[in-house]
């Protein structure tokens, strides 16, 4: 009588032990591996290129810094993992020569972190491309998340420096200078969740090895990307500015308070 109650039983335990791997997928194990260091470097990002929203020179040289390693990728992973419809390469010197000029290429020089970033992703094609896997995963997912948030900020700046002059709002059309974060009539949401998916299919049948390097390679990521917003150039220029704005402000509501005060005794 109480057999199929323990048989029951049995089936509810394997579940509960299957599930959960089941349900597991990379792009999760991933995420949660790097939550700490990914804080960080969300902070980083935002002490270093907020300065960026107001400034295009900051602006320009944070894409410039990013601009070698999304190419690399592009050029050496295959679209069975880094579909085209994601690849930003042209977006990059679309924005680049924007801000640039059309002859930016010409006095570009590879920086030296940006090469130590470069070093690393080739040793890595050599040894295991599929390592590659955790660079795609959350530098086009950092693009289609915080990038994009960066560029609304940067948008709302703008406007408002430019005083709300008269603008087209048209999500058609693509502002100069911001083709990067850019997918004219796709939904930012499918891009992520396709994106998750198909990375989790490709690693479906991974063993726990490739896992784990996958993983442990996703600390790397962040490690790399910090090194090279570090190297950021125009931030101290554009603190200054503040600064002086700042002060500036400052004596002015102080000069006017005296002034206020003097009328007001007289």
């Amino acid at each position: 009588m109480f057999a199929p109650f323990k048989f029951i039983a049995r089936i509810v335990k394997v579940l509960v032990i299957l599930i959960p791997n089941m349900s597991s997928s990379l792009t999760k194990e991933m995420r949660i591996a790097t939550r700490e260091i990914h804080k960080l470097s969300d902070a980083l990002v935002n002490a270093k290129l907020a300065f960026a929203l107001n400034n295009s020179e900051v602006w320009a040289d944070g894409l410039l810094v990013f601009y070698e390693v999304f190419k690399f990728l592009e050029e050496n992973v295959p679209q069975d993992i880094l579909p085209v419809e994601y690849h930003r390469t042209q977006q990059f010197e679309n924005d680049l020569e924007f801000y640039k000029g059309n002859d930016w290429k010409n006095e570009y020089k590879i920086r030296e972190s940006v090469q130590k970033y470069l070093s690393h992703l080739n040793e890595i094609q050599e040894r295991n491309p599929r390592l590659l896997i955790a660079y795609v995963y959350h530098l086009y997912m950092g693009l289609l998340s915080g990038g994009q948030i960066l560029a609304k900020k940067r948008r709302i700046a703008n406007k408002f420096m430019q005083k709300f002059n008269e603008q087209k709002d048209d999500t058609d059309e693509i502002a100069p200078g911001s083709h990067l974060t850019s997918f004219p009539n796709k939904s930012i949401f499918e891009l992520k969740n396709n994106f998750r998916q198909n990375i989790d299919e490709v690693s479906s049948d991974f063993n726990e090895n490739l896992r784990q390097a996958l993983i442990d390679e996703s600390h790397k990521v962040f490690e790399l990307n910090n090194e090279i917003i570090k190297s950021v150039e125009g931030v101290e220029e554009q603190l200054k500015k503040n600064l002086r704005n700042f002060i500036g402000c400052l004596l002015l509501v102080i000069f006017s308070l005296y002034l206020f005060v003097k009328m007001w005794k007289v």
